[in-house]
């Protein structure tokens, strides 16, 4: 969501004729976007904020600005007198502020001409303009905020309360990406699962999926994230039918506990979970699955971890985004459960869970080997092309083509718990 913040604000930028400089020290303008989902990542960007501010020291004119969840939908006074040499703060998803100070302040001689340009940005909702050329796979925001309010997340105090974006909006910034050369669309929303739910009588995910799916230059579609307790059999059967709609589903699990899943709030148990696995394998043969994991979460024992390794090790997931357990501000679990989990007994778990998937995905890959994946090309690393397989497996190849976009058949060669590697047929 964050890239997709970010996207959209440099689209903005760019319909304004200011275009990306090659470092710092040659801008005239640096926003940060920031996340506070760990207290590691909010570190970072205080780290980098502060590492900026001996160019503005040197630079009066330099404008910094500094966006996303650090501030938040209600602002963040405190930042504002912390930092008094920043000059705009704004909130997730919100390029205004920007847009206004750089109307306020620009030189140009037809300023009028200038804000209404402003105005005409701003209209178009995400930043979404017949004139900008777009990225092989293209963020899509259709769910904004979250309403679950899981006891550790910091998520609906910092972007506020779900919801969900203009069916028609959103099927009318898919088709101008297609047009501009996105391949791929992800659907975004915290809970993506939801979309619509908050709207009397409004479409669904899955009409959503069979709606854009049918718009011409759109290949392929994911979805992220899912929660097990909105992963229903309708939704299902859309990634199931639709050949547009990629086998790859992203649905966290958090823990293997039902104690700790309860505390969570999460509204499901082991049990569930297996069941929701279970079925989606059943109704889409060959699809991966992603998960999150928690570790260290306050009253999480030695027995409770055991839990959540043994579901990992049965359920032989593809992708597990694994973080330790941090207290984020204002969070349920923060204000009332003590961080009872020592950080050197996190990190022995989250090292355990991570040499544990390591293995898993290592197995799951070599059967690849051999065969033949479409992948769609999205850049270059180094010397390589980087693209993915519809299970949304890293690929790199050799090639002196130009591969940027295209969808090719290609021979996997070697294959690793992180990646693959093969030639082009």
């Amino acid at each position: 969501m964050n890239v997709a913040d970010s996207d959209r604000l440099a689209r903005a930028l760019e319909s304004l004729d200011i275009h990306p400089a090659s470092n710092p020290a040659d801008a005239g303008l640096i926003i940060l976007n920031t996340c506070v989902v760990r207290q590691s990542a909010e570190d970072r960007a205080l780290g980098r904020l502060n590492s900026l501010k001996p160019l503005k020291r040197s630079n009066p004119d330099l404008i910094i600005g500094l966006m996303g969840c650090l501030i938040g939908i209600k602002g963040n006074s405190a930042l504002e007198k912390r930092f008094p040499w920043v000059d705009i703060f704004a909130g997730p998803s919100d390029p205004e502020p920007f847009l206004r100070f750089l109307s306020k302040r620009t030189d140009q001689q037809d300023s009028e001409s200038w804000r209404q340009l402003v105005d005409d940005v701003l209209d178009a909702e995400f930043g979404i303009t017949t004139e900008a050329q777009h990225t092989v796979s293209e963020n899509l925001p259709i769910v904004l905020g979250c309403s679950h309010a899981c006891t550790y997340c910091v998520i609906p105090n910092r972007r506020g309360r779900e919801q969900s974006r203009d069916a028609k909006k959103i099927i009318s910034e898919a088709q101008v990406m297609a047009d501009h050369g996105a391949k791929e669309l992800v659907l975004l929303g915290q809970i993506v699962d939801r979309y619509g739910l908050d709207i009397p009588g409004g479409m669904l995910l899955p009409q959503l999926l069979r709606v854009i799916s049918q718009l011409n230059g759109v290949q392929r579609l994911r979805f992220l994230t899912s929660h097990p307790n909105w992963m229903t059999d309708d939704l299902i059967d859309a990634v199931a039918e639709l050949p547009k709609v990629m086998p790859h589903i992203e649905v966290p699990v958090q823990a293997g506990d039902d104690q700790v899943l309860a505390a969570m709030h999460r509204g499901y148990t082991n049990q569930d979970y297996r069941e929701l696995v279970a079925r989606i394998r059943e109704r889409i043969p060959g699809v991966s699955i992603g998960t999150d994991i928690i570790v260290g979460f306050p009253g999480e024992s030695e027995e409770a971890f055991d839990q959540t390794y043994q579901l990992l090790k049965d359920l032989r997931l593809d992708v597990a985004h694994l973080a330790r357990y941090s207290p984020r501000p204002n969070t349920y679990s923060a204000k009332l459960l003590p961080d009872d989990v020592p950080a050197e007994e996190k990190m022995r778990r989250f090292r355990l869970l991570e040499g544990l998937q390591e293995d898993v995905v290592g197995e799951i890959n070599q059967q690849f080997l051999g065969q033949t994946q479409e992948v769609l090309f999205e850049g270059k690393s180094k010397n390589k092309w980087r693209g993915r397989t519809p299970t949304n497996r890293l690929v790199f190849v050799k090639s002196e083509e130009n591969l940027l976009g295209q969808l090719r058949d290609v021979n996997i060669s070697w294959t690793g718990p992180w990646s693959l590697q093969g030639d082009l047929l």
